[in-house]
């Protein structure tokens, strides 16, 4: 019998004010309960002297979560951890919230399918009706909630209970253009990843490359945040760039645009739902 098939995989996440002594004494717990540690990462930040780490690691099937978290009780009243542990057992489920254009929709959608995101898409929901087909397609339930200054606070209620319904690890706006209010922006607080149309903090707002194109840009980019009640102010996960020329067209702008978005809200998404991300005041900290 294969030996592997009898361990289960988790992920630990802690966080506290550093002190000598945490790695020992974390490590020695995990391997008094027969665990295996796969990858450790740790940073110290030392503007806030807050330490942080993560820590992948198997153990046997008979040893449970519950188990673990009782074993490393002591260490994490010792030191005042804040800590969480992820059994990687079950898929995490997202909602992911869409307005009329698709790319990042449709980019994570393939990236699932094809494995290289662990995760189930357990609803759609979108302001417009544009993806309807997309999500039938795809077998995912779509919500169509249109929003208006009118009914804007009974609209997010029927969000917040999608999300509640469907046990969601995670909401993803994939170009979702509607602006949380600070009531839902609060209640999901690191549970929601936007992705912004331009490298924060240029050209917010509407059209941002068409205002890149007419400012003559010669990058431009795409940021996945966290989303807080500060618009567009939220910790940033995940940023790339790519360089554009005088001979390009706004078409072109936003072709490249679009690829950029696609590609970096996924990483974001990867690196969340594998806990490699934790929150660190107004910025993060990303494990590689």
């Amino acid at each position: 019998m294969n030996c592997a098939a009898l361990r289960l995989s988790f992920i630990l996440t802690l966080s506290c004010e550093d002190q000598a002594g945490i790695v020992a004494a974390v490590t020695t717990e995990l391997a008094n309960l027969g665990t295996n540690i796969a990858e450790s990462s740790q940073h110290w930040d030392r503007a806030s002297n807050r330490f942080f780490m993560r820590i992948a690691f198997s153990a046997p099937a008979w040893v449970s979560a519950d188990a673990i978290t009782k074993g490393l009780a002591p260490v994490v009243n010792r030191f005042g951890l804040s800590s969480r542990l992820l059994e990687r057992s079950r898929r995490p489920k997202i909602v992911i919230m869409v307005s009329k254009f698709d790319h990042a929709l449709l980019h994570l959608i393939y990236q699932i399918r094809v494995g290289w995101l662990e995760a189930e898409v357990a609803a759609i929901i979108s302001n417009h009706e544009d993806s309807r087909e997309t999500a039938a397609w795809a077998g995912i339930p779509y919500h169509v909630l249109p929003i208006s200054k009118e009914n804007k606070q009974e609209q997010e209620g029927r969000i917040l209970a999608v999300i509640e319904d469907v046990g969601a690890d995670l909401v993803v706006l994939a170009r979702y253009m509607q602006v949380y209010s600070d009531d839902l922006a609060g209640r999901l607080f690191g549970k929601v990843i936007n992705i912004h149309h331009s490298f924060l903090p240029s050209f917010k707002g509407a059209r941002p490359y068409h205002q890149a194109f007419e400012h003559g840009v010669k990058l431009i980019g795409a940021t996945a945040h966290y989303v807080t009640a500060q618009l567009d102010e939220g910790p940033i996960i995940e940023q790339e760039t790519e360089r554009v020329t005088h001979s390009m067209s706004v078409e072109d702008f936003i072709a490249t645009g679009r690829d950029i978005e696609s590609r970096v809200l996924a990483r974001a998404i990867k690196r969340h739902l594998e806990a490699r991300v934790m929150i660190n005041g107004r910025k993060t900290v990303v494990f590689a």
